[in-house]
């Protein structure tokens, strides 16, 4: 299982690369992300024998893109390995379901191992005024609380887990401390949670070197009344905005009244010459 997980970030290595760029997302794609937040660990990924993502760096969060639903096989090496011929993972085949939205995230177990998870991501309708909020536990550390104006509103949250709430929307000054403490660990930091919006905060990095770091993703599009196809902050982004909508109504009606002005001509031509029969 944990082979299929890493092989998800691996796969999520043609976002950084671009190799689809749609106009539109469709139902039958998959829209996939990917996070790398193992400290000091550079890596080179290939898709099908071919160098997709070459020195991929810690902290880095590519995507979304729009994946055809499929399986690719993807070997995970060393930075600037020469070839596939001996990956340190894989190759693997990573099935991608249709109309999905996943982050694979390359990380630390709570021992310190690097280990990959794959998250699905939750888009579905948001409350008017209110965002959701995610957070993932991806740090070599203990469990862990997520403190807001001091107080725990998330508690006991353990590597590689998660919890969701939907809030009102605003900015919160949030930290991480130990479970069942209040010093923070990281933090505390601003966290804008947007309506209509699913920000997702990972804490990753290692509690024992000193490099505990706060990443954080944004997936756009789920209002009551949707807007928007979810999509997300980095790289192509897949979308239907009121901007979108105008154009293409305003090009829909422009159509319409030259269909009519035609079909109006065509009319005075028939009339025209039946008159002078």
């Amino acid at each position: 299982m944990n082979k299929i997980l890493i092989a998800g970030f691996g796969a999520g290595a043609l976002i950084a690369l671009g190799a689809v760029a749609p106009a539109g997302a469709s139902e039958n794609a998959a829209m996939l992300s990917v996070l790398h937040g193992v400290p000091d660990l550079p890596v080179d990924v290939y898709v099908d024998d071919e160098l997709t993502l070459d020195d991929f760096q810690p902290g880095d969060l590519a995507g979304p893109l729009e994946l055809p639903a499929g399986t690719y096989s993807v070997a995970i090496t060393a930075a600037d390995a020469a070839d596939a011929s001996q990956p340190a993972i894989g190759p693997v085949d990573l099935p991608l379901e249709a109309g999905g939205n996943y982050t694979a995230v390359a990380h630390l177990d709570a021992e310190g191992e690097p280990t990959a998870t794959l998250f699905t991501n939750d888009v579905s309708g948001i409350p008017a005024g209110q965002g959701r909020l995610t957070v993932r536990h991806t740090a070599a550390a203990p469990a862990v609380d997520v403190l807001a104006g001091g107080q725990a509103v998330i508690s006991g949250l353990a590597n590689p887990d998660e919890a969701t709430l939907d809030l009102p929307a605003g900015t919160i000054s949030a930290s991480v401390a130990a479970a069942g403490t209040t010093e923070p660990v990281i933090g505390p930091a601003d966290v804008q949670v947007a309506e209509g919006t699913l920000t997702i905060a990972y804490a990753w990095g290692s509690l024992e070197d000193d490099n505990l770091a706060l990443a954080v993703q944004t997936v756009t599009g789920m209002h009551s009344s949707p807007d928007g196809v979810p999509a997300g902050t980095a790289g192509v982004v897949a979308t239907n905005s009121p901007e979108q909508q105008l154009r293409v109504w305003g090009a829909v009606g422009l159509g319409a009244i030259a269909m009519i002005a035609l079909a109006a001509a065509v009319l005075r031509r028939i009339a025209t010459a039946k008159a002078e029969r």
